[in-house]
Protein backbone atom coordinates (compact mmCIF):
# COMPACT_ATOMS: atom_id res chain seq x y z
CA UNK A 1 0.00 0.00 0.00
CA UNK A 2 1.33 3.41 -0.94
CA UNK A 3 0.77 6.64 0.97
CA UNK A 4 -1.84 7.81 -1.56
CA UNK A 5 -3.66 4.46 -1.28
CA UNK A 6 -3.67 4.81 2.51
CA UNK A 7 -5.12 8.31 2.23
CA UNK A 8 -7.82 7.08 -0.16
CA UNK A 9 -8.71 4.16 2.12
CA UNK A 10 -8.97 6.38 5.22
CA UNK A 11 -11.04 8.94 3.28
CA UNK A 12 -13.44 6.23 2.09
CA UNK A 13 -13.93 4.96 5.64
CA UNK A 14 -14.50 8.51 6.94
CA UNK A 15 -16.83 10.23 4.47
CA UNK A 16 -17.44 13.08 6.95
CA UNK A 17 -13.81 14.25 6.43
CA UNK A 18 -12.56 16.10 3.37
CA UNK A 19 -9.91 14.32 1.31
CA UNK A 20 -7.48 17.22 1.83
CA UNK A 21 -7.92 16.93 5.61
CA UNK A 22 -7.22 13.19 5.56
CA UNK A 23 -4.12 13.86 3.45
CA UNK A 24 -2.95 16.49 5.95
CA UNK A 25 -3.55 14.11 8.89
CA UNK A 26 -1.61 11.22 7.33
CA UNK A 27 1.25 13.50 6.28
CA UNK A 28 1.42 15.02 9.77
CA UNK A 29 1.57 11.59 11.41
CA UNK A 30 4.44 10.52 9.14
CA UNK A 31 6.29 13.80 9.76
CA UNK A 32 5.94 13.41 13.53
CA UNK A 33 7.26 9.83 13.43
CA UNK A 34 10.17 10.92 11.21
CA UNK A 35 10.94 13.91 13.45
CA UNK A 36 10.93 11.78 16.59
CA UNK A 37 13.29 9.24 15.01
CA UNK A 38 15.58 12.04 13.82
CA UNK A 39 15.80 13.24 17.44
CA UNK A 40 16.70 9.70 18.51
CA UNK A 41 13.35 9.07 20.22
CA UNK A 42 11.42 5.81 20.09
CA UNK A 43 7.87 5.80 18.67
CA UNK A 44 5.54 3.12 20.00
CA UNK A 45 2.11 2.49 18.50
CA UNK A 46 0.39 0.03 20.84
CA UNK A 47 -0.87 -3.05 19.04
CA UNK A 48 1.07 -2.17 15.89
CA UNK A 49 4.75 -1.89 16.77
CA UNK A 50 7.64 0.33 17.70
CA UNK A 51 9.99 2.40 15.58
CA UNK A 52 13.49 3.13 16.84
CA UNK A 53 16.91 4.08 15.54
CA UNK A 54 19.83 1.68 15.52
CA UNK A 55 23.39 2.91 15.17
CA UNK A 56 26.05 1.18 13.13
CA UNK A 57 29.61 1.87 14.20
CA UNK A 58 32.28 3.19 11.84
CA UNK A 59 34.39 0.41 10.37
CA UNK A 60 36.91 -0.46 7.71
CA UNK A 61 35.26 -2.11 4.72
CA UNK A 62 36.59 -3.50 1.45
CA UNK A 63 35.92 -2.37 -2.08
CA UNK A 64 34.61 -5.59 -3.67
CA UNK A 65 36.13 -4.76 -7.05
CA UNK A 66 39.67 -3.84 -5.99
CA UNK A 67 39.90 -5.27 -2.48
CA UNK A 68 41.15 -1.88 -1.26
CA UNK A 69 40.36 -0.89 2.34
CA UNK A 70 37.65 1.79 2.60
CA UNK A 71 36.58 3.77 5.68
CA UNK A 72 32.84 3.40 6.27
CA UNK A 73 31.38 6.16 8.46
CA UNK A 74 29.04 5.65 11.40
CA UNK A 75 25.42 5.32 10.23
CA UNK A 76 21.98 5.31 11.75
CA UNK A 77 19.10 3.26 10.38
CA UNK A 78 15.41 3.07 11.27
CA UNK A 79 14.29 -0.17 12.91
CA UNK A 80 10.74 -1.51 13.28
CA UNK A 81 9.66 -4.18 15.72
CA UNK A 82 6.14 -5.50 15.21
CA UNK A 83 3.82 -5.54 18.20
CA UNK A 84 2.19 -8.69 19.57
CA UNK A 85 -1.27 -7.89 18.15
CA UNK A 86 0.18 -7.36 14.66
CA UNK A 87 2.21 -10.59 14.81
CA UNK A 88 -0.82 -12.52 16.06
CA UNK A 89 -3.04 -11.12 13.33
CA UNK A 90 -0.50 -12.01 10.62
CA UNK A 91 -0.24 -15.56 11.91
CA UNK A 92 -3.94 -16.39 12.19
CA UNK A 93 -4.89 -19.55 10.35
CA UNK A 94 -6.87 -18.91 7.16
CA UNK A 95 -10.55 -18.62 7.95
CA UNK A 96 -12.78 -20.62 5.65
Amino acid sequence: MTKSELILHVAERNPHLYHRDVERIVTTIFKEITGALARGDRVELRGFGAFSVKGRDARVGRNPRTGEAVEVAEKFAPFFKAGKELRDRLNLPDEM
